[in-house]
């Protein structure tokens, strides 16, 4: 075989889709404006995108002071009109009151003003509508602020379902930055787990032949490289430090829509965080569970899970079940039921999951828990 054969062989591998891959629309927002004070800027961006009209906002009961009712007069000052939803949670019967008010508003446009639910019932809803929607984060709390999917929670349980990426984004920072730091840390911890995320993926893709995309791949891994190697600079009421997580976030979401699926930020790691929303009595942030998740499918998969944890412990995120408020055993118990989240997706958990002395001595060595 010749030397230029083998590069070929090997980009083929590199660059290897199924059929369908080719069919699949790779969506990303037309316009992403971060930094300081943006938000006054939404008028501008409504105009250049011909949706400014008729809107429709999305937010929650605190989200509304903060940016709601700013937005709201700015987009009125602009000629628009503007019907306010305060939502309440993320269900698909309020999916359904959404969808509902925003045919009957026969609305241009959807923005989801908040932290992550309304982003999520935005989104939905606006598909729903056949409208498009602008994400307008209040905090960087998760990478669902640019990605194609959405978090519905029914009968106590969390799915993630399709719904359509942003046309737009506006983050302002300064409004980000004075929002509790516990979510931007939660932020960074969710973009830090893309690393295990995409060592499932690899993973998936050479026991079980699954479709994986080298340039997503790369793309999460920068996100998260993002993070970690300005851990030292993320710090509370900074806008430089707000700018860096929202860059990594968008990053990150941008990657699931190369991808065409959540492979490339959504591992074992987030499969952990879903069962311990379904396990533990008091829940942490989505962001916090998959970083302390991140640090023990880092184990598993023999990489350095201690300079992970030193990262976020830098950011000031919690890396223990101690520090998040959760008990030993439900750490233990939601290890043992992640690879029953989904099944259908491969990861270093296997079809068969832990046994329990495997989970307990993982969380053991990770120090996440006493033992």
């Amino acid at each position: 075989m010749t030397m230029k054969h083998k590069e070929e062989q090997k980009q083929t591998a590199e660059w290897r889709e199924d059929d369908s891959a080719a069919m699949k629309w790779m969506e990303f927002p037309r316009e992403v404006l971060i930094g300081k004070n943006v938000l006054n800027d939404v008028p501008a961006v409504l105009n250049k995108l011909k949706i400014s009209k008729k809107v429709f906002l999305v937010t929650g009961k605190n989200t509304l002071d903060v940016a709601g009712k700013r937005i709201k007069e700015l987009v009125e000052n602009n000629g628009g009109v503007c019907e306010i939803c305060v939502s309440e949670k993320a269900s698909p019967e309020e999916v359904l009151k959404l969808t509902e008010a925003g045919k009957a508003f026969e609305a241009d446009c959807f923005l989801g003003v908040g932290s992550g639910r309304s982003i999520d019932l935005a989104k939905i809803s606006s598909k729903n509508c056949d409208v498009p929607f602008i994400s307008i984060p209040t905090a960087a709390s998760h990478d669902g602020i640019v990605s194609a999917r959405a978090s519905i929670h029914s009968d106590g349980k969390s799915e993630s379902v399709e719904a359509q990426a942003p046309i737009a984004v506006i983050a302002d920072t300064d409004m980000i930055s004075k929002a509790p730091f516990r979510l931007l840390a939660a932020g960074c911890g969710d973009v830090i787990s893309n690393y295990t995320s995409v060592l499932d993926w690899e993973l998936a893709s050479r026991h079980q032949n699954e479709p994986f995309s080298r340039s997503a791949a790369m793309m999460a891994y920068m996100s998260a490289d993002m993070i970690s190697n300005s851990a030292d600079l993320i710090r509370p009421g900074l806008d430089s430090s707000a700018r860096i997580a929202v860059k990594a976030l968008v990053l990150s979401g941008a990657a699931m829509s190369v991808a065409g699926s959540s492979r490339p930020a959504s591992g074992a790691e987030h499969m952990f965080s879903h069962a311990l929303d379904r396990i533990a009595s008091k829940p942490a942030l989505h962001g916090e569970q998959c970083a302390v998740g991140s640090i023990m499918m880092m184990y598993l998969h023999g990489g350095d899970w201690e300079k992970l944890r030193d990262s976020l412990r830098q950011i000031g995120a919690p890396t223990s079940a101690s520090e998040m408020g959760i008990e030993d055993e439900e750490i233990v118990e939601a290890l043992l039921r992640a690879h029953t989240i989904r099944p259908e997706r491969y990861t270093i958990l296997g079809s068969d999951g832990l046994t329990p002395s495997a989970a307990e001595k993982m969380a053991v060595v990770t120090k996440v828990i006493t033992g």
